[in-house]
């Protein structure tokens, strides 16, 4: 699943080669994925260009001046650039095609991804932006921040942080990462995180979520980024996908277990 590193790196790349390029036709093959009206959805895209692209956490957010383009890829969305004579593949939802004969074609297997074309005025607005939490690299993420969050919360450390609104873009990867470096149990409560621990997940974030998006991300078995792109951060991964290897600091086996679903890595000595 892509998390914050992997979108933007997909940003950054997207930014280097569609900007400003003039849009001359968007093929829906899948209307679901739309979330807004399909009619207005076609009619706004076409002649316009993207001439910037942001992101807000996992939310790819495309800038056609007047109106913006938000995108999530959900699982396992990717974005590819084609020759627009190159046969659709499957799982191909989206084709917005340009005048100079390429393609962005939006490939999501499991068709979770959303899109939503609304005003540039009213975009911060909508529900989904909205209620985002700061993100490992602002300012506002602090201690404090998170000591009020985790307030009476009984659950799980794992849990709390894949919740969006209180960390924005976090995702499975990262948080197991997270915890290891801050030396949290995963299923620690909410509720019973100190005030140091809490300045631990806000420095591990920080500095966990910079080296990977300057790696590009992490390219692991559930998600490989597109465009010609490849992560490098799992050469760095401490815990996660390394169940019953040595840990690096102690040579305790790593061990997985369940979190609300979720499978999670963790040391049982480095997190006791």
């Amino acid at each position: 699943m892509p998390e914050i590193a992997e979108v933007e790196t997909v940003r950054n790349t997207l930014k280097r080669r569609i900007l400003n390029k003039k849009i001359v036709n968007v093929n829906i093959i899948y209307p679901k994925m739309i979330e807004s009206d399909i009619k207005d959805f076609k009619s706004i895209l076409e002649g316009r260009k993207f001439i910037d692209i942001g992101r807000i956490g996992k939310w790819l957010i495309f800038d056609l001046d007047d109106y913006v383009l938000l995108s999530h890829l959900r699982m396992e969305g990717k974005y590819f650039i084609k020759d627009s004579n190159e046969a659709l593949a499957k799982h191909e939802h989206v084709v917005i095609s340009f005048a100079d004969g390429t393609d962005l074609r939006y490939h999501d297997t499991r068709k979770f991804g959303r899109m939503n074309l609304v005003k540039k005025s009213d975009y911060l607005e909508v529900e989904s932006i909205k209620k985002q939490g700061y993100e490992p690299m602002s300012k506002d993420l602090t201690s404090t921040y998170l000591l009020d969050k985790f307030k009476n919360k009984k659950l799980p450390i794992k849990t709390l942080l894949l919740d969006q609104t209180i960390i924005s873009g976090l995702g499975n990867i990262y948080a197991d990462e997270v915890l290891f470096a801050s030396k949290i149990y995963p299923l620690k409560k909410g509720e019973d995180l100190t005030k140091k621990k809490c300045q631990n997940i806000v420095d591990s974030s920080k500095s966990i979520i910079e080296k990977a998006i300057e790696m590009g991300g992490t390219t692991i078995k559930s998600y490989t980024s597109s465009l010609g792109v490849t992560g490098r951060f799992q050469q760095f991964l401490q815990v996660h996908k390394r169940e019953n290897e040595e840990c690096f600091n102690c040579q305790s086996k790593i061990i997985k277990i369940k979190v609300n679903g979720r499978s999670t890595y963790y040391c049982p000595k480095c997190q006791k």
